[in-house]
């Protein structure tokens, strides 16, 4: 008896470093930008399921998916596709990692309220991302350096504005790394002359939206693609998943839950 108790504390402990729980518990965690989804989403999720708990974190997009190759949670948002090394990752473990797209973004620029230009092109957005143009003046704005926001490196934001805006430049050297999407709009809101990127789900009135190519981002654009910096957001998990995980991506598929995605201001897949 004593043997069967240690056993069974063995396996409580196992799966408490695991960071999942017994019974109906859900764990979801990943991207910044699919976190206002995810939470409404469970805050739903739960009132109808009343005895599944839905635990929703956003750590970024490639700490979500690792953490799903590592067991630590249920579910992984992210905002960009997994990576071959991470899908070469997974199989190493015995994880095969499946997407499900549920809502698709646009990631806009944003700058002070108070800032006077409107539109910039891809190009312009490059050069000032890449350090090539350093103050307004250039583009027609005030004689003062640009103040470049950008989010760091482990966010899906980060890689799909590399590959569509930079084209695999690197972001200058004295930009401000953020790591999420409300601290991008919290850093732009009290600078001036600061230029930063979010998705479209984290738009406010502290910060000023501006279109590109003279192009705006609406639900067409960014669903047609014609948005030059759409993308699909994903929920991934290991294999087709099965019980309470299952369920969960269903009721995020229907029009329950693509009505909540466009609630908290993304774009529905239909």
């Amino acid at each position: 008896m004593k043997k069967v108790f240690a056993l069974l504390c063995s396996l409580i402990f196992v799966f408490s470093v695991a960071g999942l729980s017994y019974g109906e518990d859900l764990r979801i965690d990943g991207s910044t930008t699919v976190l206002p989804i995810a939470q409404k989403a469970a805050e739903v999720f739960m009132k109808k399921y009343p005895d599944i708990k839905v635990f929703v974190s956003g750590s970024g997009s490639g700490t979500g998916i690792k953490a799903l190759i590592d067991g630590t949670t249920h579910i992984a948002t992210s905002s960009r596709e997994a990576k071959e090394k991470e899908v070469v990752a997974g199989k190493e473990k015995g994880v095969t990692l499946t997407g499900h797209k549920i809502a698709f973004d646009g990631i806009v620029p944003i700058v002070h309220p108070s800032m006077k230009i409107s539109d910039l092109t891809t190009q312009q957005l490059r050069d000032i991302y890449n350090g090539k143009i350093t103050s307004w003046k250039e583009l027609g704005g005030p004689d003062r350096p640009i103040s470049v926001v950008s989010r760091d490196t482990s966010s899906g934001t980060y890689e799909v504005w590399e590959e569509k805006i930079l084209k695999g430049d690197k972001v200058r050297a004295d930009a401000l790394l953020v790591a999420s999407n409300g601290q991008a709009v919290q850093t732009v809101a009290k600078n001036k002359f600061a230029i930063g990127y979010i998705g479209v789900g984290y738009i406010d009135k502290s910060v000023k939206v501006l279109s590109v190519d003279g192009k705006k981002a609406t639900d067409a654009s960014i669903r047609d693609g014609s948005w030059p910096v759409a993308r699909p957001l994903y929920m991934y998990t290991n294999r087709t998943p099965t019980g309470v995980i299952a369920k969960f991506i269903d009721f995020m598929l229907s029009k329950e839950g693509q009505k909540i995605v466009n609630e908290v201001k993304y774009v529905s897949i239909h």
